[in-house]
This record gives structure tokens, C-alpha cells and sequence, in this order.
């Protein structure tokens, strides 16, 4: 992995949502840690000021507003589980609902088979070769069609791999 990947090459649990999502690909994790005009503009999309929209990461101290109220990751908690498709539950419907409402959220079965098939770790490695741009190593989210550092298109395996249904589900909510 190259300089580009933000420093995340060494796995961390905070990164590593119990729903399945991989924060260093989040648009608000981006915005906090690289990119301060994004974090700007999703402030004002949350009605926050810039302060209160910054996020860590899905088990760090520090959330977005979204985040610091997530239903599955307090109900991980209080089972005692890491992720949610540990749970006897799985897939429950507010799972399935959240998986269903943002692009970014595609793979949430997929991830969760993978984490418990080659653990959290593994995972988290195989993620950050999965979100990077080919051609310059940068992570990108979801809706970073191409890359945020190089313009190459598309901008990750990701967005690569679902580019139509994100189109499509961007259009459909606006």
C-alpha cells in the first residue's frame, strides 16, 4: 500500500464498523482527516458546525452526529459482540434497512461473511486494496467516482464494481 492510503496500514478495530462499513472509506472520515472543504460541506448538509461532524471512526470517542447514534453499534454492545453478523439475529431489520438506504452501504453482507471467514484483520487489509485508487494508492469513498488525489476513473475497486447502483441510488435521493 502506498503513502496515499492516509496511514492506516496497520489494522484498527476503531476503523472497522460492527455493521461491516470500513471508515477509512467513509466521506466524513475522509473529510476530517484529509479533506477539511468535504467536512465543510457535510457539516452543512448535517446542520452542525464543522466541530460536531468530525468523526474517528464507528468505535472511536469521537463521531459524526449519525454515528454517535447508531442503533447496531450499541446493540453489538450490549450482546457483547464485535459485529453484527456474530449476532443469532443476523440479519435483523434494522440491519437490512440500513444496508439498503446509501450507496456506500452495498457490500454489508459481503463484508460480514468476509470478517468472520478470514477475521477483522485480514479484512481490514483486503479493504484498504479495495477502496484505493489503482493508479496512486489513495483511499476513496463510495461517491468519489474518480479519485480525489489523481482523477483517475474509477476511483477504487468499489466504486468500479457498483458505479451504475450508486449513480442510481444518489439520483433516487435527490
Amino acid at each position: 500500500m502506498t503513502e496515499k492510503s492516509g496511514g492506516h496500514t496497520q489494522p484498527d478495530k476503531r476503523l472497522a464498523a460492527v455493521c461491516g462499513l470500513f471508515c477509512p472509506s467513509c466521506t466524513v472520515y475522509i473529510g476530517t482527516h484529509e479533506h477539511p472543504e468535504r467536512l465543510k460541506r457535510i457539516a452543512a448538509q448535517f446542520g452542525v458546525p464543522v466541530e460536531e461532524a468530525m468523526c474517528d471512526g464507528c468505535r472511536a470517542e469521537r463521531r459524526c452526529p449519525y454515528c454517535a447514534t447508531c442503533k447496531m453499534e450499541k446493540c453489538a454492545a450490549e450482546k457483547g459482540l464485535d459485529f453484527c453478523g456474530q449476532c443469532e439475529d443476523y440479519p435483523c431489520e434494522e440491519l437490512e434497512a440500513f444496508q439498503r438506504a446509501m450507496p456506500h452501504r452495498i457490500e454489508l453482507w459481503e463484508t460480514l461473511e468476509r470478517i468472520s471467514q478470514v477475521g477483522w484483520e485480514a479484512w481490514y487489509q483486503e479493504m484498504l486494496a479495495h477502496f484505493a485508487c489503482p493508479e496512486c494508492g489513495t483511499l476513496n469513498s463510495a461517491y468519489d467516482r474518480s479519485c480525489r488525489n489523481c482523477g483517475s476513473s474509477p476511483s477504487c475497486a468499489y466504486v468500479g464494481r457498483h458505479q451504475d447502483r450508486i449513480a442510481r441510488m444518489v439520483h433516487d435521493q435527490k
